[in-house]
C-alpha cells in the first residue's frame, strides 16, 4: 500500500477554477487509512500554496520553490505554524550571473529567498498576474542587492521570449525546471534552482524523514518538472492534461484536472 502521496499543484491540484471539489473526499478517506499527503510545487510557501498544504496535511511536510525548500506545518502552538526545514540556497555568484542573464534578455524575473522573500525586477504585466494568482504581493528590488540568500530565480516567458537562449548559457550550479499553470495559459514559468536540486531530491528527503523509501510513495503530477518524481516512485500517475512525454512515463493516466483527475488518481490507491 502506498504510504505517502506528492501531490503537484497547478494542472493537478489547481485547475481553472480552482480545486475540484471532487478532491477532498477522496483525500480524506486516504487521511482516515493513515496514508501521508505533502505537496511538491514550485510556487512558494506563502498565500495559496500555504492554504492548500494545509487543507492537504494540516501537520507534516511540505515542498516548495521547485524542492529548493522543505516546510514544516506545525500546529503545535510553542512552534512556528510554517518552519523551515531544509532550505537549498542558490550558488551566490551563478545567482548573479543568471540575473544579468535574464536582464539582457529582457526577460521578467522572480526571486525567492530563504527566510521566505518574493522579489521581482520591473512592472511587467506577466509579473502581476503571476503575484494574483499566487496571492501573494511581490517587493521590488534589486536581486543583486539582497540581504538574504535566494534560494529560486524565476523567469516567465510567454510567446517568442528567448527562454532558450535563457536555458542554453544558464550558469554553471544551476538547474532550470520549466512548468506551466491552467490559470495563466501560454505562460512558461523557468526556475532556477541549486544544480541537483529538484522536486526529487526534496521528495526523497521527505520521504525519509517519514523513514519511507520512494518505492512506498506515489506521485500526481502533471508537467516536465514533475516527471522525475513520477519515474522515481513506486506508482507514478499523469493528468489527462499532461505532456506526452509525462503520461508515457507514468504507471497510470487518469482524467484532466477539470475532470475530478486528482480523485480519480486517489481512488486507485484506495483498497478495493
Amino acid at each position: 500500500m502506498v504510504r505517502l502521496v506528492f501531490v503537484d499543484v497547478d494542472g493537478t491540484l489547481v485547475g481553472r477554477e480552482g480545486v475540484p471539489p471532487c478532491v477532498w473526499p477522496e483525500v480524506e478517506a486516504l487521511k482516515a487509512l493513515g496514508v501521508r499527503f505533502a505537496l511538491v510545487t514550485g510556487r512558494p510557501g506563502r498565500g495559496e500554496a500555504l492554504l492548500l498544504a494545509r487543507r492537504l496535511a494540516p501537520t507534516g511536510l511540505h515542498v516548495y520553490e521547485s524542492g529548493a525548500v522543505v516546510l514544516a506545518l506545525e500546529e503545535d502552538p510553542h512552534e512556528p505554524p510554517a518552519r523551515p526545514f531544509h532550505v537549498e540556497a542558490l550558488p551566490e555568484e551563478a545567482a548573479r550571473e543568471a540575473v544579468r542573464l535574464a536582464r539582457r534578455l529582457a526577460l521578467p524575473l522572480e526571486g525567492y529567498t530563504a527566510d521566505g522573500g518574493f522579489f521581482v525586477e520591473g512592472d511587467s504585466p506577466l509579473l502581476e498576474a503571476h503575484q494574483r494568482l499566487l496571492g501573494v504581493e511581490a517587493e521590488g528590488a534589486d536581486l543583486l542587492r539582497l540581504s538574504s540568500p535566494l534560494v529560486r530565480l524565476q523567469v516567465l516567458a510567454e510567446g517568442e521570449a528567448p527562454v532558450e537562449r535563457l536555458l542554453e548559457a544558464l550558469p554553471p550550479g544551476l538547474q532550470a525546471h520549466v512548468a506551466e499553470s491552467p490559470k495563466m495559459p501560454g505562460v512558461r514559468f523557468v526556475s532556477l534552482t541549486k544544480k541537483g536540486v529538484g522536486k526529487l531530491s526534496a521528495a526523497r528527503f521527505v520521504a525519509e524523514a517519514y523513514g519511507l523509501s520512494l518505492e512506498e510513495c506515489a506521485m500526481v503530477g502533471d508537467g516536465e518538472n514533475d516527471l522525475e518524481v513520477i519515474r522515481a516512485v513506486g506508482l507514478g500517475i499523469a493528468m489527462g492534461n499532461a505532456p506526452e512525454k509525462v503520461k508515457r512515463a507514468a504507471k497510470r493516466v487518469v482524467a484532466p484536472v477539470e475532470a475530478c483527475g486528482l480523485a480519480e488518481a486517489l481512488d486507485l490507491l484506495s483498497p478495493p
